[in-house]
């Protein structure tokens, strides 16, 4: 059976469908936008007869998919009116055609310099007849007061306030094209019935309001048998011109048809997130994804308990589809429990050294994190458990297993770590393919690399002091004292003496630093600025020696220039951190080979 139907319609029955409420918008549609320039634009397509591409209906009737509806923007309907079909493509044409030939009120745009105005459309008659003219330009539009004005509004250059008027000026508005009947009626009462006038009038009617009574609108109607999944995709297909439509939208407008506000929920959430900084980035999909993966998994624990066989047991996942049909009552039982684990998700960040949002490695990989704290509750206050939880993590961010294809990965993740964790089961999925070639670390020069920002935590985690105030950084000196990673060989001295920018650019020429200290630095020879930096710091040598060692750095290196030795010793300290971190061993001869070269992830301004 087909999944949908193709058609086509006159302009007119579908703009009365839509006053009448037949037509509506399923509530996940953002606003009418278009400017004034647009809806000119549009009305002269119609009125010279081209197109103005199809219009994609959504047959309503299917209680699987059910949405919160509202009428086009303009139409005001007595009382609740249950739509028929919904515009899931065509909004802004079948809007800004509605607004300007049915409605009797002025049109609230946008002008070529995005300030909000009111305007009422007309056609120049003259020039829509003049062979010369195109007839776009015989469209225009008039302010809320139907004058145009000049010299600083103190000389009128057009006056259609009055229907006599718009007569006299020859100028048809465009609000009359449906009662045009009347306005042909008075329009030659006004000119007395002008023999030139009437020809005039028989004329623009056949050319012009002839081409809006006889304009036919290609039509896509999608049946009310397709599924939700196919309606967001197919929403997501077409909508070429806004911004994609995402499962929390859609959700949104399916639980509001059940009196939920998931919008609002939302803010609450976010509320909550903001005294948690790694979380900043957490989206509404993300919590979406997060109760999605936490239902299907208790779904299948439920099924497992009462001895389903293991190839009739639901699937633990977080596909788009699965998002998609999450029910409003898993969504309230779980929402808690996620929002929990996202908070405690980031407790354990800080804990490990990743302080703000912009240092969370994958953003992604909070959200099987978050689905595996809602289960172990209080059980990760067992040391054991939260040590494997973050091998688990780090894994995951030096694996560089988090980029793409993430979906397939969370369903691994949540029963194999929690398995893993609470009843020493196989080591997860993660654990086993994750790998990491030394040469990489050559190739990590800024933040938009998730292994970049593991080493960087990674440097913190193993104690470092700030070089000139001496203190560790925790989460109070990160902010107080603006730490940030800056290079250990500046980069003007790097380029003085040759050093390839490949080298000196990297994470291994890298170290977390307050402003302040990284001022000092500047950019002379380590044996220099170190001179300084004793000095500020008031340390003697062998303390001072001790805060350069936190930084995973030999001093010797840096006191005789020596950037090779430095580099090749600091790599190798790196290494065996990174190694502690995935609690697996790391094969010093392996070079990674990838498909074409590495262009770097510059621009690097750090």
């Amino acid at each position: 059976m087909e999944s949908f139907d193709s058609t086509k319609r006159s302009l007119f029955e579908i703009l009365n469908d839509v006053k009448t409420g037949k037509i509506q918008l399923p509530d996940f549609q953002r606003g009418w936008v278009w400017d004034d320039t647009r809806i000119k634009g549009v009305l002269a397509s119609v009125a010279k007869s081209f197109p103005i591409g199809a219009i994609m209906l959504l047959e309503t009737g299917n209680e699987e998919v059910r949405f919160k509806t509202k009428p086009v923007e303009g139409v005001r309907l007595n009382g609740e009116v249950k739509p028929e079909q919904l515009i899931l493509d065509g909004q802004q044409r079948i809007t800004s055609l509605y607004l300007t030939i049915m409605s009797d009120e002025s049109v609230t745009t946008r002008n070529e310099r995005k300030y909000e105005v009111k305007r009422w459309y007309y056609i120049d008659m003259g020039k829509a007849l003049d062979p010369h003219c195109d007839l776009e330009e015989a469209i225009i539009s008039l302010p809320e007061t139907k004058q145009v004005r000049e010299d600083f509004g103190r000389r009128i250059v057009l006056d259609l306030s009055t229907e006599e008027l718009e007569y006299e000026n020859l100028m048809y508005p465009v609000n009359m094209i449906d009662k045009y009947s009347s306005w042909r009626r008075e329009f030659n009462s006004y000119w007395r019935y002008d023999q030139a006038k009437l020809q005039f009038w028989d004329e623009f009617e056949a050319k012009v309001i002839n081409s809006f009574l006889r304009y036919m609108l290609p039509i896509i109607i999608l049946k009310k048998e397709n599924p939700k999944e196919a309606v967001c995709q197919v929403f997501e297909k077409v909508n070429t011109g806004g911004v994609v439509l995402n499962a929390f939208e859609l959700l949104t407008a399916t639980y509001a048809a059940d009196d939920f506000d998931l919008k609002r929920d939302w803010e609450d959430i976010k509320s909550r997130f903001r005294a948690y900084k790694p979380l900043a980035n957490v989206s509404n999909t993300d919590i979406i994804q997060a109760v999605t993966l936490l239902a299907t998994y208790y779904q299948r624990k439920r099924k497992a308990s009462q001895n389903v066989p293991e190839d009739e047991l639901p699937a633990i996942t977080c596909k788009r589809k699965d998002m998609l049909s999450l029910s409003l009552q898993d969504y309230k039982t779980y929402r808690e429990p996620v929002v929990e684990g996202f908070i405690k998700a980031s407790k354990i960040l800080v804990e490990n050294h990743i302080y703000s949002a912009r240092d969370v490695p994958y953003n992604t990989q909070l959200v099987p994190m978050a689905a595996i704290l809602a289960v172990l509750g209080s059980e990760i206050d067992n040391v054991g458990h939260k040590k494997k939880l973050m091998q688990w993590f780090w894994c995951g961010v030096f694996g560089e297993l988090y980029g793409s294809a993430i979906e397939t990965r969370f369903a691994l993740d949540l029963p194999q770590v929690i398995d893993w964790i609470l009843n020493d089961g196989p080591e997860p999925q993660t654990i086993y393919d994750a790998n990491f070639s030394p040469s990489r670390l050559h190739t990590l020069r800024t933040r938009n690399s998730a292994a970049y920002k593991g080493v960087y935590a990674l440097l913190m985690d193993a104690g470092a002091r700030d070089w000139l105030s001496a203190t560790s950084i925790d989460i109070s000196t990160y902010f107080a004292e603006s730490m940030d990673i800056h290079h250990i060989f500046p980069v003007a001295w790097c380029e003085r003496h040759g050093i390839p920018r490949s080298d000196y650019n990297s994470i291994i020429n890298k170290t977390p630093l307050s402003s302040r200290t990284n001022r000092i630095v500047g950019g002379d020879a380590p044996s220099m600025y170190l001179m300084r930096l004793r000095k500020h710091a008031g340390l003697g040598d062998e303390e001072f020696s001790m805060i350069l060692r936190s930084h995973m750095i030999n001093p010797a290196y840096l006191y005789s220039d020596d950037f090779d030795g430095f580099f090749n010793d600091r790599k190798e300290r790196i290494l065996q951190r990174i190694e502690g971190a995935m609690g697996k061993r790391i094969a010093r001869m392996e070079i990674e080979i990838e498909e074409g070269v590495f262009v770097g992830e510059e621009p690097d301004y750090e």
